[in-house]
């Protein structure tokens, strides 16, 4: 655990100091868990971070209503406190937009981005159902399906306590679109077409926001879709996280 203020910061570290450090954020109403899939294959040829935000999975709430540049500097002094001056950012949802802004304000090397929202709005709140429905049909992920579905529904925006329900609606409503022409790194876009939480369309504007950005497009995929064609996910990073641009 990490003392940030008044949370206690759950993380997992793979603690091996070699080539580049990939850091891992999930959604809103998840956990570490949920980036598992995608972030395991890595371990033994990258230092693996992936975090409890705060408010989820292990980590304690905040006492106050924090705001996402709280969220980002949270993670700054966390990965301060690690010596990790130049992470690979990979985030879905929530987690992208944690990521986006911490780009912005921080040297970051690389930036990934789940189907991220960007804009003020309020569709960030996903139908988990749904969602849980189609990740059972994955092979090989049925059994993390019915894990989460345990696991992370207590956090859901309808079960959650006052103080992350006001967070979630301050988050929603944040607009991040000047904070993205701020981005200097290659930034990778991976995004479904059938995207509701994060419309498709909002994905090919932030491509021409950041500078040094591109855009993966997975027909057919909803919000998860990461993890909907886990393997491609997985290829895509590898050959990402390797290029020298």
């Amino acid at each position: 655990m990490y003392k940030y203020k008044d949370v206690d910061l759950n993380y997992v570290d793979t603690a091996v100091k070699k080539a580049d450090t990939l850091v891992f954020l999930h959604g809103w109403g998840q956990n570490i868990e949920m980036m598992l899939p995608i972030a395991s294959p890595f371990k033994s040829h990258y230092r693996v971070i992936i975090v409890d935000l705060p408010g989820h999975g292990k980590s304690t709430e905040p006492k106050s209503i924090w705001d996402l540049s709280e969220f980002a500097n949270c993670l700054h002094e966390l990965l301060t406190s690690l010596k990790v001056k130049e992470p690979i950012l990979i985030g879905h949802s929530f987690g992208g937009k944690i990521s986006l802004l911490y780009a912005s304000k921080y040297p970051t090397k690389k930036l990934v981005l789940l189907a991220s929202p960007y804009k003020a709005s309020t569709k960030e709140v996903s139908k988990k159902v749904m969602f849980y429905r189609k990740l059972k049909k994955i092979p090989g992920l049925k059994n993390i399906a019915n894990l989460l579905k345990k696991r992370v529904g207590s956090t859901d925006y309808r079960n959650a306590t006052p103080i992350m329900r006001d967070i979630l609606v301050k988050h929603v409503n944040t607009d991040l679109q000047e904070d993205a022409k701020k981005i200097t790194c290659p930034t990778l876009l991976i995004w479904g077409t059938l995207d509701k939480a994060a419309p498709y369309e909002d994905a090919k504007e932030l491509e021409h926001l950041i500078p040094n950005c591109g855009l993966v497009t997975y027909e057919g995929r909803t919000h998860y879709a990461y993890l909907e064609d886990k393997q491609k996910t997985i290829n895509i990073l590898d050959v990402f996280f390797k290029s020298k641009e």
